[in-house]
């Protein structure tokens, strides 16, 4: 049935079926251990005809050609062979050898030409569907972490953070990931929600990964690591597949709970012109809770519980970041004569919070995900010559992105559509991202409007103010009337779990005010367009390639995110590159120079060189010694550029030049003395006053205020150097195969977010004074302002002026023992240097730890039909840097494992693992949940 529709929607666009005329069948086995090989591709060379060996390595292949003509057989981590076909109903039978080493794999993304590993001028990480396979993760995703130099830092369940060389963040915007050439970063938060709108591990045919700057072919976001996602061809790849996992998520706060996880997939090509393919995946399970409910002051854990601390600001409790001086409240209500005179004398200059509300109660934790792929291909001359590729891509789910806060992201939707004309040495696209934000929520101010919904602000300090007095006066302790003054003001509290709440909570998480609410509008968009020609059939002398792209923003945030308020942003951004790849010495020496200019539309254009060699040396040239040197760099993001948002504890506002007075904050209650200086009692402050009117954070806390430096924010760049060494050493039946590098990353106006802090009234200058305080001297007002409490908290965007380096290594070691267990080793040395003295408020958040061992022991076959696989991986603690926190990450030892078994009379194979089998539990970066066990069983047929 699902042939036939295909075949009906094709034939739309003319296509036919041929009349078979020669059949070929044989047998493909496994040189190396003498059985069937499954999965092996048979294709006529040049053209789409083809088929696949089942579980017993045999092929039937009928085809339109008339002989002689000749066949391809291959398969995944294994050396292709080449039959001639000169009669019907001929029988082949081969023998693939395997590939040495995982350096004999052929990737293209290092140089947008395809070269092995072994030859590549710069670092680069394979993962095929190979490996896929056996993988004791529970998905392809998760198994990217057992990758030398690779770091995956876990949000949540469903939003995993892939990293290469440091400074890392969830928002890892200096990370590119591409799923067939398209970005599919979030439109409007400029970064991948992990893999949910990636791909099926059905449709996976690699995944390359390029650690370091690669910003001289692939642009400005390509500055600390890229990742290419492929899918798999319907020319190539056909049939029906599927795999069905499910198993138990296990966390000592959120206890055990099930999860599902399903794909299909299908593919058929209708002759030498014609292929569709669709794939489908959906997954359902619970998030890691969140309940690390430590005490915070400053963006630091601190000591006391909300019974020992009176301004108590819990890291997964919310709601409590409201806080106020009571003596401050005091004062007004006596002036007010709601108390009697002299009464604010007994009310000590305390900071008092609201009490707050448990993430827990805030979120359901129901993590899905559900993405739909298809394509449509169409070949016109019939082979590989040109293809036409209509592809479309839809993603929704819920997950969790801690930022500035913790964000409920629910019901998000995200899709792509992209028209392709590939060739042989060419391809040009452009493809559309969208998004809508859903039902996504911030949990701080779902919990701030909750509180304010029962019992607004000013009414319920005040109330603690009049219990505190009302205890004082009846001859209560200090302690005990701080007590008896909470109880007093919670009376009428909403309580989780209550229809009250739950209205209140329904009412909160749909208003897009975040006076009044916490709901997230986004349905903003990115236009993309890029091109590559490979000029090798014109040019002689040396590879010569050329290209460009295109890229134009559309952000729609109706002002809930961005300062979108009276209608869509739009800016955009263009870059041009060259690159010549010349061999000489008898191919041994293979130079590479590569060199781009972007320019984006709020700043000046960029170069990025990149120079590179790899030199083959000794008789079997299996000794392989690289060099390089590049320039990479990363324009502003749009947030850095175009943010306006209120987080609670401090307001963010991007520095583009048309953003700063675009911003303006909502009413800000002054002291009593404050009031009488400004004569009134609210006022709002312009964006640009984060830029142009405050004071440093750190000179504030030492209590000698200085004016802040923060400049508009402008591109970041890094000079990166690599020297590296790749081989397969002999080693009896065997090779050993190495790969080592070693790199130096020098960084140039860093872009950070300083914290920095704006008087309500009077110049950071000093400039301006009045008669203030005892016998009427004269002050400067920003210094009373600070004085009385009347201040806010800016983050701004802005570029750091200190020197900042980062520099490390990576060893790989990669063989086979006892005939034929897969042993792999790998370690990772990070580092970098920063003089804190240099830029007292800039945080580099590097987040990385320095050293990093992984482990890998397997086989695929160790006996008939029976596999297994073990990784175990191990880091030492470090710290984590961000604006929701900083705090260090303990060390930690993971292990993973699997068995699988396959029954080729169902063409299936069942696996039994897990991930973290240990059970310590632990966290990527304070705030998010710990990572517990998961186990999982899976069933996959005809993959």
């Amino acid at each position: 049935m699902i042939k036939k529709l295909l075949l009906a929607a094709f034939t739309l666009f003319g296509s036919s079926l041929m009349i078979a005329q020669t059949t070929i069948t044989g047998t493909v086995n496994d040189a190396s251990l003498g059985g069937p090989l499954p999965g092996a591709d048979i294709k006529v060379s040049r053209k789409a005809v083809g088929t696949n060996t089942d579980f017993d390595g045999k092929f039937i292949l009928t085809v339109s050609d008339t002989p002689p003509f000749t066949i391809v057989i291959s398969s995944l981590g294994y050396q292709s062979q080449t039959v001639e076909i000169t009669q019907n109903n001929q029988v082949v039978e081969v023998a693939l050898k395997e590939n040495a080493t995982a350096l004999d794999e052929v990737v293209v993304s290092a140089s947008r030409t395809p070269e092995r590993v072994m030859e590549s001028p710069v670092t680069i990480e394979r993962f095929d569907s190979r490996a896929i396979k056996n993988t004791s993760s529970p998905s392809f995703y998760d198994g990217l972490e057992n990758l030398k130099g690779v770091d995956v830092n876990t949000n949540s369940l469903t939003f995993k953070s892939v990293n290469t060389r440091g400074f890392a963040t969830f928002a890892n915007t200096r990370f590119m990931q591409l799923v067939d050439g398209m970005d599919n970063a979030s439109p409007a938060l400029n970064f991948s929600l992990g893999n949910l709108l990636g791909l099926s591990e059905l449709d996976v045919n690699s995944v390359e990964l390029l650690p370091g700057a690669s910003s001289a072919l692939y642009g400005a976001n390509a500055f600390n690591g890229i990742m290419f996602m492929t899918s798999k061809n319907p020319f190539n790849d056909q049939g029906i597949s599927a795999v069905v996992k499910t198993g138990l998520t296990s966390q000592q706060a959120a206890g055990d709970n099930e999860f599902y996880d399903a794909s299909v997939r299908m593919a058929y090509t209708f002759d030498d012109y014609f292929a569709a393919k669709a794939s489908l995946s959906y997954l359902k399970g619970t998030e890691w809770f969140a309940t690390d409910y430590r005490n915070t002051v400053n963006g630091a854990y601190t000591s006391g519980t909300r019974e020992t601390d009176i301004n108590y600001d819990g890291l997964n409790v919310y709601g409590d970041e409201v806080s106020t001086n009571i003596r401050g409240v005091a004062q007004i209500l006596e002036g007010l004569g709601v108390v009697p005179a002299g009464a604010s004398a007994l009310v000590p200059s305390v900071d008092v919070s609201r009490t707050g509300y448990e993430e827990r109660d805030l979120m359901d934790y129901d993590a899905r995900s559900l993405k739909f792929g298809g394509s449509l291909h169409y070949r016109p001359w019939g082979n590989d010559r040109l293809e036409i590729i209509w592809n479309t891509k839809y993603g929704r789910g819920n997950t969790i992105y801690q930022g500035a806060n913790r964000y409920y992201i629910k019901n998000f939707f995200m899709e792509q559509h992209k028209l392709e004309l590939r060739g042989k040495y060419f391809f040009v696209r452009g493809y559309l991202t969208s998004e809508d934000a859903g039902d996504s929520y911030d949990t701080r101010f779902t919990a701030i409007n909750i509180n304010r919904s029962w019992k607004d602000d000013q009414t319920w300090f005040g109330e603690y103010v009049g219990g505190y007095l009302g205890a004082v006066l009846g001859g209560a302790t200090n302690d005990q009337a701080h007590v008896i003054a909470r109880n007093t003001a919670q009376q009428g509290a909403l309580v989780p779990g209550t229809a009250a709440f739950q209205n209140a909570f329904n009412t909160v998480t749909s208003e897009p005010d975040l006076t009044r609410g916490s709901k997230f509008q986004d349905r903003s968009q990115i236009r993309h367009v890029d091109a590559n020609l490979n000029l090798k059939e014109y040019i002689d002398f040396a590879e010569v390639q050329v290209g460009g792209s295109y890229r134009e923003y559309n952000l729609r945030s109706s002002g809930t995110i961005y300062t979108d308020f009276d209608g869509p942003i739009t800016y955009d951004e263009y870059g041009v590159y060259t690159q010549v790849q010349k061999k000489l010495m008898d191919d041994r020496l293979k130079l590479t120079g590569s060199i781009r200019y972007d320019k984006a539309q709020n700043f000046d254009g960029n170069f990025s060189p990149r120079i590179s060699f790899a030199y083959a040396a000794g008789e079997q040239r299996n000794h392989n010694f690289r060099a390089s040197f590049q320039t990479g760099f990363r324009n502003p993001t749009t947030q850095d550029q175009y943010i306006g948002l209120d987080v609670g504890r401090a307001f963010l506002v991007g520095s583009a030049p048309d953003n700063l007075d675009r911003y303006t904050t909502p009413a800000i209650t002054l002291s009593g003395a404050g009031a009488a200086i400004v004569g009134a009692p609210t006022m709002s402050l312009s964006g640009r006053v984060a830029y142009e009117n405050a004071f440093s954070l750190s000179s504030v806390l030492a209590g000698n205020p200085e004016a802040a430096n923060a400049g508009l924010v402008k591109p970041e760049k890094v000079t990166a150097y690599e020297i590296g060494y790749r081989s397969a050493i002999p080693t009896g039946d065997n090779k050993l195969g190495v790969d080592l590098s070693i790199y130096y990353n020098d960084y140039e106006d860093f872009i950070s977010v300083e914290n920095v802090v704006a008087p309500l009234y009077g110049n950071v200058n000093l400039s301006d004074t009045a008669p203030i305080g005892p016998g009427g001297a004269q002050v400067p007002l920003a210094l009373a302002a600070l004085a009385n409490g009347d201040r806010a908290v800016f983050n701004a965007y802005t570029n750091s002026s200190a020197d900042i380096s980062s520099y490390g290594a990576t060893l790989g070691l990669t063989t086979k023992v006892f005939n034929g267990f897969n042993v792999a080793l790998n370690y990772t040395w990070s580092k970098f240097d920063f003089n804190q003295a240099s830029d007292p408020d800039f945080e580099p958040g590097f987040n990385t730890p320095e050293h990093k061992v992984k482990f890998q022991f397997g086989h695929s076959n160790v006996f008939e039909n029976f596999g297994f696989n073990v990784n175990v991986r191990w880091q030492d603690e470090f710290l984590w840097q961000s604006t929701f926190l900083d705090g260090i990450v303990d060390a930690r030892t993971v292990l993973d494992a699997q068995v699988n078994y396959r029954v080729p009379s169902i063409k299936s194979v069942f696996k039994i693992g897990g991930a973290n089998l240990t059970g310590q539990e632990y966290i990527s970066a304070p705030g998010v949940g710990a990572i517990g066990s998961q186990y999982y069983i899976s069933w996959t047929i005809n993959n």
